[in-house]
């Protein structure tokens, strides 16, 4: 596999009045599944398109082990794509779609046999893909990225549609091709799955790059220094916590989130105020609650939150 992976910068990109991709940059390394997550309208579909030849940019160049996709002689053997689960002939096999794609590609039958194994559609090799369910059309685009052994997958969306053994799948098999040195790159904005599959996270808003850290790294940092308690007397609890200088927010019926005292002081406060708990720990966030807090001024449209809607 090359170690160029994929590099994208300063992508600027105008549709009329509106600036879908205003400076965009960040690396793509072999060897690692890059998450790229964002609000609607953020610029994750119209990148991965530039990144494929699709899409023309104002600005900016975004290069596939160091060349411009239409520079790619045979592209399929540099970089698999799957940005549309739909788009396929109903009417054919998903084994003849494959093979129609790997003929173009000069590919042949058996490497069309052995990414459908791996994309465990084997049996459904011969159906019709109109039949396919969206889960196994996810599939059968998995299996077309594939086709030509790339050094680079992009996935749009790879979830959707998946049954929870296909999410299990998806998961274990993108962290495999990174094992394997490929630069994965996947868009997604089921923030769980990311939390559980990517190493690297590239999160946009408004067409700019808004956070590019490791996974484990953003989390930490939305965790912060706050204790997560467990105890059946919130209330009492709260009051202790609060009068002793700590910000305490409610995170369920039983659990408390406190910031501002360390969690041997919140033992020591509970203790001698006779509340009872069943747990202190160090408060780790979601991915889900890192990005919102990222993308929480880069959303284009956002609901009212209830102390916001008209009476």
């Amino acid at each position: 596999m090359s170690a160029a992976g994929i590099v994208v910068a300063g992508l600027r990109k105008r549709y009329g009045a509106t600036l879908a991709l205003d400076g965009m940059s960040f690396t793509v390394r072999p060897g690692v599944v890059t998450g790229l997550v964002g609000p609607n309208g953020a610029g994750k579909s119209t990148t991965m398109r530039v990144i494929l030849g699709l899409d023309a940019v104002d600005e900016g160049t975004a290069l596939i082990e160091g060349k411009p996709y239409h520079s790619l002689r045979h592209p399929l053997k540099h970089v698999g794509s799957l940005l549309d689960a739909g788009a396929l002939h109903p009417g054919r096999s998903g084994r003849d779609h494959l093979l129609w794609l790997a003929h173009a590609q000069g590919l042949g039958a058996r490497r069309v046999d052995q990414v459908l194994e791996q994309a465990g559609l084997a049996s459904a090799a011969r159906r019709k893909a109109g039949g396919y369910s969206l889960g196994m059309r996810q599939r059968l685009g998995i299996a077309a990225a594939l086709l030509g052994d790339p050094a680079a997958v992009l996935l749009d969306e790879p979830f959707n549609g998946m049954d929870p053994e296909g999410i299990v799948w998806v998961r274990g098999f993108l962290r495999s091709l990174a094992a394997q040195g490929r630069a994965v790159l996947v868009s997604s904005h089921l923030m769980s799955e990311v939390q559980d599959t990517a190493d690297h996270l590239v999160a946009v808003g408004r067409g700019k790059v808004i956070a590019d850290t490791s996974v484990a790294d953003l989390i930490g940092a939305a965790s912060g220094s706050s204790v997560a308690v467990r105890t059946t007397a919130a209330p009492h609890a709260r009051a202790v916590l609060v009068q002793a200088g700590a910000t305490v927010a409610a995170t369920g019926r039983d659990t408390l989130t406190v910031s501002g005292l360390a969690a041997e002081r919140v033992v020591a406060l509970l203790s001698g105020g006779a509340v009872p708990f069943s747990e202190v720990s160090a408060h780790r966030a979601t991915l889900e609650e890192a990005y919102l807090e990222l993308t929480r001024g880069a959303v284009e449209f956002r609901a009212a939150t209830p102390t916001e809607v008209p009476r």
